[in-house]
């Protein structure tokens, strides 16, 4: 694996390793493959990498997952108004034609697994 793919991996690495967006297994998935690349050669990056992808894989939210959580658990959780808010926001999007959500976390999710061709943007 080439220095500017694994540049662009990291970068999205410790977004997924910070965000308050990513579940704990996304997390340590990306602490994993940080830590296999810094210690390893080129085969220690590939077998990371391969791994993190099996877990990002199925991970992202889509479009319409986004649209449910604004019908539903978001107005207890932000208010009538936020989830209308960020209701016709996604509603929009996905007449745009977005896919996945648009959170840090499922962003750096998708960028990755589209570099790889295990989804489509």
């Amino acid at each position: 694996m080439d220095k500017d793919l694994i540049d662009y991996i990291a970068e999205r690495v410790e977004v997924l390793s910070t965000s308050g967006a990513s579940t704990q297994v996304t997390k340590d998935a990306a602490l994993a493959w940080r830590d296999a690349v810094e210690a390893g050669g080129e085969a220690a990056a590939d077998a990371a990498t391969e791994r993190l992808l099996d877990v990002l894989e199925g991970r992202p939210t889509t479009i319409d997952g986004v649209i449910a959580f604004a019908e539903g658990p978001a107005k207890a959780l932000f208010g009538e108004e936020a989830a209308a808010q960020m209701l016709a926001t996604q509603q929009q999007r996905k007449a745009e034609g977005a896919k996945w959500c648009d959170c840090d976390a499922c962003t750096a999710a998708t960028e990755i697994l589209a570099r790889f061709g295990r989804v489509e943007l």
